[in-house]
């Protein structure tokens, strides 16, 4: 990739700081898989005052839910899911130090707006490339909720994760911009 930009987790705000939309990174280190139902558990545990099954400060969570492995592999095809069914519970991790999030597609204006104040990103993953996206996963553990079976919590070790900034803390969405420059090119 041209003009990659190496990144680590856990992320704090310089790090994220640093990011702008359009952006092609490299994530190396620990990032948190949930999704919908996941999500809904971790802000339910919050309303009743709960601990979280992991310390968000600072960490990413990757919208997946993986097939199961091969005989030798770590983990299955792992391909991003659709981000806008995490958008009512966004905000509340972004609240308690979550610092970048992993899926695909558009996200609500709220969350944008949420990123901006709590200095969380929005990551793309590639859509369809889920068993290249895989092979940057080195270690897979389930930390909570395993009766959701691929929609558990799980801790991963990932390296040279490839994504695109698509929302910065600054408001910029890379989405619009490629519909802009679209319009002049045309």
């Amino acid at each position: 990739m041209a003009n990659e930009i190496k990144i680590t987790t856990p992320l704090d705000d310089a790090a994220v700081a640093k990011l702008k939309a359009g952006d092609q990174v490299s994530i190396t280190g620990v990032i948190y898989t949930a999704r919908d139902t996941a999500h809904k558990r971790l802000v339910d545990a919050l309303d009743a005052g709960q601990p979280l099954p992991f310390d968000m400060n600072g960490q990413v969570i990757y919208y997946v839910g993986p097939s199961p492995a091969k005989p030798g592999k770590v983990i299955g095809s792992a391909g991003p899911t659709t981000s806008y069914r995490m958008d009512a519970y966004a905000e509340r991790l972004m609240e308690k130090g979550m610092k970048g999030m992993i899926g695909k597609g558009m996200r609500d204006k709220k969350v944008i707006e949420a990123m901006k104040k709590h200095k969380c990103v929005y990551f793309a993953a590639i859509g369809g490339a889920a068993a290249l996206i895989a092979r940057s996963i080195k270690a897979v553990e389930v930390i909570a909720y395993e009766d959701l079976g691929p929609e558990a919590v799980r801790r991963m070790e990932v390296e040279d994760f490839k994504a695109v900034v698509i929302n910065d803390i600054y408001g910029n969405d890379l989405y619009d911009i490629g519909k802009a420059q679209y319009r002049v090119a045309k």
